[in-house]
């Protein structure tokens, strides 16, 4: 199923006093095997290569667990901790809200979508 980036990302839905970005990556390889690494919570780093490390803290992976995440060195930040908000294995949909760490974000959300897309 084809679908068009501004259908996932509206910044005009954001509040005066938020901010939003959108990173693209386009990875040849099929999607069911793109969506099997990105839909890991338990295993961020698969993908993200700036995270040392990641334990599960409360769940077992699905909606509702937390995960604490260790950066690498050199980030401005050392840890986060961030809870599982959505996992739509259909739409290969991942959301998570960052909710603690020793860093600056406040009420920080992200969205992974794995999918075929047209620019």
């Amino acid at each position: 199923m084809m679908m068009s980036l501004s259908h996932y990302h509206t910044p005009n839905q954001l509040a005066p006093n938020q901010c939003g970005s959108l990173l693209v990556q386009t990875i040849d390889a099929p999607l069911p095997l793109v969506w099997s690494l990105v839909r890991r919570f338990d295993n961020p780093q698969a993908y993200k290569h700036f995270i040392k490390n990641c334990t599960l803290v409360l769940g077992a992976g699905g909606v509702g667990t937390v995960r604490r995440v260790e950066v690498v060195s050199g980030l401005p930040a050392g840890m986060s901790l961030e809870r599982l908000e959505e996992l739509d294995e259909k739409l290969h949909v991942m959301r998570f809200s960052i909710i603690g760490g020793d860093h600056r974000l406040n009420n920080y959300r992200s969205m992974v979508r794995a999918a075929h897309l047209s620019v």
